[in-house]
C-alpha cells in the first residue's frame, strides 16, 4: 500500500529544506504545478526545478508547516501555512497532490 500522504509531507519536508532536485524526485517526469483547476505555473520535472531555485532564492526564509492532511485514493490534500520572510503575513493554502502511483503527477493549489 502507498502511503500518499507520507510522500505529499515529504514533499514539504524537501520543500522547507529548500532542495529542490530532492522535491522533484517525488514527481513523475510530465509533473506540474498550477493553480487550482487553473493554468499551470511550473511544467515538468525540469520547470517545477528551475521555478522552485527561482523562488527559493527571492525568498530564503520560505518554509511551510503543514496545518493538517489527508489521503483519499489517488490525491493527498494539505493545508499548508506559508512563510516567505520573517517580515511578511503567513498565508494558507490547500494543495491538492495527484498521483500516478507512488509519484505526484500534478500539484494544485487553492488560494
Amino acid at each position: 500500500m502507498i502511503d500518499r500522504l507520507a510522500i505529499a509531507t515529504q514533499m514539504i519536508a524537501h520543500y522547507n529544506a529548500q532542495d529542490a532536485d530532492a522535491y522533484v524526485s517525488l514527481m513523475t517526469d510530465d509533473a506540474c504545478e498550477a493553480g487550482y483547476r487553473g493554468a499551470v505555473v511550473r511544467e515538468g520535472k525540469e520547470g517545477t526545478r528551475a521555478g522552485l531555485k527561482a523562488m527559493f532564492a527571492e525568498f530564503p526564509e520560505n518554509r511551510a508547516e503543514i496545518v493538517t492532511g489527508y489521503a483519499l485514493g489517488e490525491y493527498a490534500v494539505l493545508h499548508e501555512r506559508v512563510f516567505r520572510s520573517s517580515t511578511a503575513e503567513p498565508f494558507d493554502v490547500m494543495t491538492i497532490y495527484s498521483f500516478e502511483g507512488d509519484k505526484v503527477s500534478r500539484v494544485e493549489f487553492v488560494r
